[in-house]
């Protein structure tokens, strides 16, 4: 069943969007399946889970954080994450910027932007994610390369489309501001219902789990 909807939804999906499998609760041996089937990219919202995937799973595939990440996780995230695409704070960029400082590499983030204005979620609000992002571009060990939304859980997928305009305006302004050591390169927006209106919305990466791994 894996393989079918992978290769189902790497066929669908337009040239240049990058698919996430979003691997929340999935068995190390679900994610082997999925990784077999094409799936170049593994998305974990735990530390903890996600170690036990990399064990089995390792280099063969590419790593992006996509849950909340806190600060005590840190340490142990920049061994695994190749990407960590919920930078929603000053002082957690910093921790970012801290663990790597013995080690010769620089983790590639996205911005969370919180779309919905909601104050139950994690992300930073629209307007102030240009002032994250300047202050991001002069960490030494940290690569800005985008941004990333959840948008709130609807039940219609079309009622999604304002936050994605929202997260892609922002990413456009800042596009145009030229920071430097900023590369405004990936949208990460879209998930299993709606990531078909996020591709519309300019998303070029998206996460979905349910779509290939089945109903949790």
């Amino acid at each position: 069943m894996i393989e079918k909807n992978v290769k189902k939804i790497l066929d669908e999906l337009p040239e240049g969007v990058e698919l996430v499998a979003a691997a929340k609760t999935r068995t190390p041996e679900e994610i082997k399946q999925a990784v077999e089937a094409g799936i170049k990219i593994i998305g974990e919202n735990y530390v903890q889970e996600a170690q036990e995937a990399f064990d089995a799973v390792g280099k063969k595939a590419i790593w992006h954080f996509i849950g909340h990440l806190q600060r005590n996780k840190v340490k142990e995230a920049v061994k695994i994450f190749d990407m960590i695409e919920t930078v929603d704070s000053w002082k957690l960029a910093q921790e970012i910027d801290k663990r790597l400082s013995g080690e010769d590499k620089a983790m590639p983030v996205l911005i969370e932007v919180n779309s919905g204005r909601e104050e139950q979620k994690f992300g930073v609000l629209p307007e102030d994610v240009e002032a994250l992002a300047g202050d991001i571009a002069g960490l030494k060990h940290l690569k800005l390369q985008g941004l990333m939304t959840m948008g709130p859980m609807v039940g219609d997928p079309e009622n999604a489309r304002p936050y994605f305009v929202e997260t892609r305006r922002v990413f456009e302004r800042l596009k145009k501001l030229s920071i430097p050591g900023v590369e405004m390169k990936y949208l990460s927006m879209g998930m299993t219902n709606s990531y078909k209106i996020a591709v519309e919305e300019g998303a070029n990466i998206v996460r979905i789990g349910t779509k290939i791994f089945g109903p949790r």
